[in-house]
């Protein structure tokens, strides 16, 4: 498995829903035509949607939770180390949840972002077995070219839906992904038997708790997730706080994005120094201040800064810090994608641009350290990669001997070599 995604060999072009060559199953073919509407297949990639601190909670509150050791007695203890086989959970809008099974294929899938906190709908990624057996209500297998998104097609993969026991309406969603073995013909009856299973004790957990529930009753705790800042990508930051979602100016921007991270604190005359380039820029910086606690004091004043230093009064995530997590989990496809430029790309505060270089710089060893030719060129193809020859080097050297992306690899290599010289 991995290597080059595989151009799906019946559509004429990506943009074409017209069949050519063997005529495809007629669910995949419909479930093809209904990703072409928003979709690329060569370029469409699962969204990472949940953050590690959300998708704790998602996990804790999910009606699936319960059922967890079911589904590993049954599916995961046999997809351990060297079996080609993972085990994924996903929720009824098709956002994997637990993602188990052989470790070296994990990582593997990781660079196709099948993994926990992304989303494989149909909306998301086109045809999948995930995706399409929500979007069906019963279970499929898709085998390798019936994948929409062209880097999923080495792959093959069975689901099935998960229902509710008492209303019948679907909770999530169980997969098998790896390679041909895992469309064989006797797999599907078996996760469907998992689901059954799993159905059933979801059931006795409920009638169990039903029983329990006059003997001790707790309040009903309200559930806050941590505040968020948002600058990837992005020249205005956006805070999230209390399920309120607000924009801030630009200088604001910078700011908490440098004190988000930097979570022990700046002294007024560096902080002063990494916005304003110039360190007698203090007087300028605290009447800033003034305004931010102005602007967040409606929106989110549990974080508004604290002085002495200049700092954010409780944990705050950071989607920049969140880049870094990935690479630290070899994640590094999901990494690329998530970087978008870096943090405030039109700013020229010195310390974002020191934040960027910094994180950048982290991307590229990474990549250069171990990462896939795909993801190489990934990066290579950013406004951060497109000048690194090392970077390009590296993916030509990564490639197969016949893959088609190498004329075009030697080809921007010669430009690179012609500008320098």
């Amino acid at each position: 498995m991995g290597g080059d995604a595989v151009r799906n060999p019946w559509l004429a072009s990506p943009g074409s829903a017209v069949p050519v060559g063997r005529a495809p199953r007629a669910l995949v073919a419909e479930s093809w035509k209904r990703a072409l509407v928003r979709l690329d297949p060569e370029r469409v990639a699962a969204p990472l949607v949940y953050s590690e601190e959300e998708l704790l909670e998602r996990r804790r509150l999910h009606p699936l939770t319960p059922a967890l050791p079911v589904i590993r007695q049954l599916l995961v203890r046999d997809a351990d180390e060297d079996s080609q086989v993972l085990v994924a959970v996903g929720d009824e809008a098709g956002r994997l949840l637990w993602v188990e099974g052989d470790p070296v294929l994990r990582r593997r899938a990781e660079g196709m972002h099948f993994m926990a906190g992304a989303g494989w709908s149909e909306s998301d990624v086109g045809t999948s077995a995930p995706g399409t057996a929500l979007a069906l209500d019963h279970g499929i297998q898709i085998h390798g070219a019936e994948h929409f998104a062209f880097a999923v097609q080495p792959w093959s993969c069975t689901a099935v839906p998960v229902h509710d026991p008492e209303t019948r309406a679907i909770i999530g969603v169980l997969d098998i992904t790896g390679g041909s073995d895992v469309v064989a013909p006797h797999t599907l009856p078996m996760i469907e038997a998992a689901v059954a299973a799993v159905e059933r004790e979801l059931l006795v957990h409920r009638l169990r708790a039903a029983a329990e529930r006059p003997l001790r009753r707790s309040p009903r705790r309200r559930i806050e997730t941590a505040p968020s800042l948002r600058a990837l990508g992005r020249d205005a930051a956006t805070v999230t706080a209390n399920g309120r979602t607000t924009a801030l100016s630009a200088r604001h921007s910078e700011i908490m994005t440098l004190l988000a991270w930097n979570p022990s604190g700046i002294g007024a005359e560096r902080l002063a120094e990494l916005v304003y380039d110039r360190d007698d820029a203090t007087v300028t910086l605290r009447a800033e201040m003034v305004r931010l606690r102005r602007a967040l004091h409606d929106a989110a004043p549990a974080l508004e800064p604290l002085a002495r230093p200049y700092r954010l009064p409780s944990g705050v995530e950071l989607d920049v810090a969140n880049v870094v997590g990935l690479l630290d989990r070899g994640a590094h496809r999901a990494a690329v994608t998530a970087w978008s430029g870096g943090p405030l790309p039109g700013s020229s505060a010195p310390g974002i641009v020191q934040l960027r270089d910094e994180v950048a710089s982290r991307i590229r060893e990474a990549l250069l350290d171990c990462a896939a030719p795909d993801v190489l060129l990934a990066w290579a193809n950013t406004p951060d990669g497109a000048d690194d020859e090392r970077i390009w080097r590296a993916a030509l050297h990564g490639l197969p001997r016949h893959s088609p992306k190498r004329a075009g690899v030697v080809a921007h290599l010669e430009l690179l070599e012609q500008h320098s010289s």
